[in-house]
């Protein structure tokens, strides 16, 4: 008797332990199948996307402006379509749009062939340059492929290499300035250009008779861009760093 009781025991303690591994593979087969729906539908592209993201520039003048950048990605046959008014150097822009369209395509694992991107860039003013766009322009590009939109409190500035790095820039303050007075709160930028080294010349002069002899020297003045101008600057060495921010 005391056999039986033991055997049922054995068999219920099997069944149950059964029971309980055939869910979790089950559970974890879904797990898996829903992983790989989410990667099918981020590389399939059946409808257009559209981004839009606002990125500091420079106009002719030197002051800092914002600019709105649309990137669109739909089906079609691996054209790179641009559409840039009031732009001064548009051609180095052509370039930076070129450099996105691989690093994105590196990012994201993708054959961007079988598809078409659009780039829009909207301004009031003649704006000075287009690679400190690159960086921006490549993030567009990979929301737009993946159709997630920017976190609009985050802008950024610097050139675009094709290895994915982002390379210095200029005029960071005024870009920070025109980002702060758009109402952005983070504003990334490239590394070591969160500080700007301003030289504050020094004339001393000396006379000897009828004689004026002077010299000029420099003072060396560093500056804290984000707390002159009253916004964080984080600064960013490559697109995988960047694009945190804006998800």
């Amino acid at each position: 008797m005391k056999r039986v009781i033991i055997l049922i025991a054995i068999i219920s303690i099997y069944l149950s332990l059964y029971a309980i591994f055939s869910n979790l593979k089950i559970e974890k087969k879904v797990e898996l199948e829903g992983l790989k729906e989410e990667i099918i539908t981020k590389v399939n592209i059946t409808t257009n996307r559209s981004v839009v993201l606002f990125i500091p520039a420079v106009d002719n003048n030197g002051n800092g402006i914002m600019t709105k950048l649309i990137v669109e990605a739909k089906p079609g046959n691996g054209k790179v379509l641009i559409d840039i008014d009031n732009l001064f150097f548009w051609i180095d822009t052509q370039q930076s749009i070129r450099t996105a369209k691989k690093v994105a395509e590196k990012y994201l694992k993708m054959n961007l062939s079988n598809y078409d991107l659009i780039y829009k860039i909207e301004t009031n003013a003649q704006v000075v340059g287009g690679p400190s766009a690159g960086a921006a322009i490549t993030i567009a590009t990979i929301l737009a492929l993946l159709d997630k939109q920017p976190n609009k409190n985050v802008s950024i500035t610097g050139t675009i290499n094709e290895d994915g790095t982002i390379g210095q820039v200029g005029a960071v303050y005024e870009k920070a300035k025109a980002a702060k007075d758009f109402g952005i709160k983070i504003f990334l930028v490239p590394k070591d250009q969160s500080i700007e080294t301003e030289l504050i010349p020094k004339k001393e002069c000396t006379k000897v008779m009828n004689f004026e002899f002077c010299t000029i020297t420099y003072e060396v003045n560093k500056i804290n861009i984000g707390e002159k101008v009253g916004i964080k600057v984080i600064e960013v060495s490559n697109i995988e760093e960047a694009i945190k921010y804006f998800l």
